[in-house]
């Protein structure tokens, strides 16, 4: 019989210390910072091409788990990279890693399968992938033999933002015996670490049967469990999307798989069937800003520049600019992040606290910790580009083939000018295609859609006026992306 493997992408985080580029509604893995594509979709291609023998084994579609909130964006990248049928499960509310899985192994064995799942974080990154591809192998071997392996990266410096795992017996071929997981350490604790050669960085990757996690879980979480197994008996299938049921899963605890699970594991002595093989393939996390510069080509002065940037005598810096000319003169270790609506000036020493301004953002009621300021919609993308008392101009894009939703509003009315492509309007009872340089009025109360009919985007210059302007002032009667609360 055929071994099934069963990628299982966790795309839950947020990445606050990569703030002002990561929003909680457009977060790191959705973005590209070490190639063309996104780091989610990097971690979708790590496996897609894995060196598998076709007559012992069979590679599936990847599951993902993600945020309701961003299952537009994970069906987007996903369709970019040619999967257009993968399993897409959505939580209502994010309860950590443990949970996570749990959906997702139990979506896995729902017609009688019992894959192994290669569980890996959608934000990862790794610089040979030919050697994570091989060392997966190993581990899928094991995995279908009824083992729990995990992959330790082989540390390069005394880290003091990552947990470690400790090796135990040596097994061969760089893997051993789990012996155990320590917290983030000290930098004094991170050098012992480092000097003793037992200590691997834990990476957060997973390979084990559906039916042994599921079984781990009842056993040493069974709160969790039963909650999951509730969730899913509600969910329903909305195209490739899963909507597990909403009620049970927010009673869900929240626990990662470390510590539901693999803690416990590496705790039970004699225990040979849980084991971590050592991994050095350029691995990162890219936690904070100062582990992206870690991975991205730096010039001779150890500066990393993107965009519009001149440097004279600067040293040592991360320096990105998006829409603004930035000039960095007579500095060193400093992180200088530019965005439309933000920019970062942080030491090196102090980026793992620029989560610090997120927790602020969010404390003072504002936005920008949530959304860039363009915001990505099913149907294309909108961004502010003026607003003022009682008035807000936009620019929005609409996709070829793609709609807004049939909405009206009841605080402001819309001015529409086409500056891009073909625009088909409905407003009240008719519709009328506008070209470039045309424009149409919707009034406030009047039931409108707008359409991109063509084949190339729609670019629309919108005028909001009213007494509210708000996002939430929307009605919608009918929507292609199913965004209506049934």
């Amino acid at each position: 019989m055929k071994t099934t493997i069963q990628p299982i992408i966790l795309s839950g985080g947020s990445g606050t210390r990569l703030w002002p580029f990561s929003r909680e509604a457009y977060p790191k893995q959705f973005l590209s910072f070490t190639g063309d594509n996104t780091l989610f979709q990097e971690t979708v291609s790590r496996v897609e091409d894995m060196p598998v023998d076709t007559a012992l084994m069979q590679l599936k579609a990847p599951v993902v788990v993600c945020n309701e909130l961003h299952r537009f964006l994970v069906a987007e990248q996903l369709r970019q990279l040619g999967f257009d049928e993968c399993a897409i499960i959505l939580e209502p509310i994010g309860r950590n890693t443990a949970p996570a899985l749990t959906l997702a192994a139990l979506q896995a064995t729902a017609h009688g399968d019992d894959p192994v799942l290669v569980v890996m974080p959608s934000d990862h990154h790794i610089e040979d992938v030919g050697e994570f591809r091989k060392r997966l192998m190993s581990a899928v071997l094991k995995a279908a033999e009824g083992s729990v392996a995990t992959f330790g990266i082989v540390p390069s410096k005394p880290e003091t933002g990552y947990g470690y795992i400790r090796k135990g017996e040596a097994l061969g071929n760089e893997s051993f015996l789990l012996g155990g997981f320590v917290e983030k350490p000290d930098a004094v604790t991170a050098t012992g670490y480092l000097s003793s050669g037992q200590y691997l960085w834990n990476s957060g990757l997973f390979i084990l049967r559906a039916s042994v996690w599921l079984d781990q879980i009842r056993l040493h979480r069974p709160d969790i469990a039963e909650a999951c197994q509730k969730a899913f008996a509600e969910a329903r299938c909305d195209g490739n999307f899963v909507r597990v049921g909403k009620q049970p899963f927010t009673q869900c605890p929240s626990d990662s798989i470390d510590y539901a699970v693999m803690e416990k594991l590496a705790a039970e002595p004699g225990n040979a069937t849980s084991i971590v093989f050592a991994l050095n393939a350029g691995w990162s996390d890219l936690g904070s800003w100062s582990a992206l510069g870690e991975v991205t080509p730096q010039d001779e002065n150890g500066n990393v520049a993107v965009g519009d940037v001149f440097t004279k005598d600067a040293r040592n810096s991360l320096l990105y600019s998006q829409h603004r000319f930035l000039a960095a003169v007579g500095v060193s270790d400093l992180i200088v992040i530019e965005t439309t609506d933000a920019v970062l000036v942080v030491h090196k020493d102090s980026a793992q606290d620029v989560k610090a301004i997120t927790d602020h953002l969010k404390l003072s009621s504002r936005k920008e910790h949530i959304f860039h300021a363009k915001v990505h919609r099913p149907w294309g993308d909108f961004e502010s580009i003026d607003h003022g008392e009682r008035y807000q101009v936009k620019r929005l894009t609409v996709k070829p083939g793609a709609s807004l939703s049939s909405q009206l509003h009841h605080h402001r009315a819309e001015h529409w000018t086409v500056v891009r492509g073909t625009a088909r309007v409905t407003r009240g009872g008719e519709s009328f295609i506008l070209g470039e340089n045309e424009s149409t009025f919707i009034p406030l109360g009047v039931e409108h859609r707008l359409e991109n009919p063509g084949v190339i985007p729609l670019e629309i210059i919108e005028v909001q006026s009213g007494s509210y302007l708000g996002e939430d002032d929307i009605v919608r009667f009918e929507d292609q992306y199913h965004r209506i609360e049934p």
